[in-house]
């Protein structure tokens, strides 16, 4: 079984403040370029998703805070040191993840670049054969 399918996968905050675990297979990677993401990143975003009641998140002190980043999307992130967590669309039955904040091994891959249309004028996307969608894949 390779690492991805593991069914328990952790992460945390910087700070230790809010950790979490999910307890289902994590879904393939996707770097998303939108300029949203790259505002709140500071470059491109990298995401895995599970289903959303697979998420158990742990915070004790209260410092996870949510940012409605658009009509349908929130973005969960730890209000003390300030890490990005989570990206939670109210129309999906599916959680994601920053990839950043997962405990190593993380066992997942990168399997796609979204919204390739609006990525930033400063870098170029490698030629390394993921799939490429300009919009958001449905």
């Amino acid at each position: 079984m390779s690492d991805a399918a593991r069914a328990h996968h952790t992460g945390r905050c910087l700070c230790g403040a809010i950790s979490y675990e999910v307890r289902a297979p994590l879904r393939a990677l996707s770097f998303c370029h939108c300029s949203i993401c790259r505002r709140q990143h500071s470059h491109v975003g990298a995401y895995a998703s599970a289903e959303r009641d697979a998420f158990v998140v742990h915070d004790p002190q209260g410092a996870l805070r949510w940012y409605r980043s658009s009509h349908d999307v929130q973005r969960g992130f730890c209000g003390t040191c300030g890490s990005g967590l989570f990206f939670d669309r109210a129309t999906e039955r599916e959680r994601e993840v920053t990839a950043g904040s997962l405990d190593a091994p993380t066992g997942v891959r990168v399997e796609s670049h979204i919204w390739v249309g609006s990525k930033g004028d400063y870098y170029e996307i490698p030629d390394d054969g993921l799939a490429r969608f300009e919009e958001e894949p449905e």
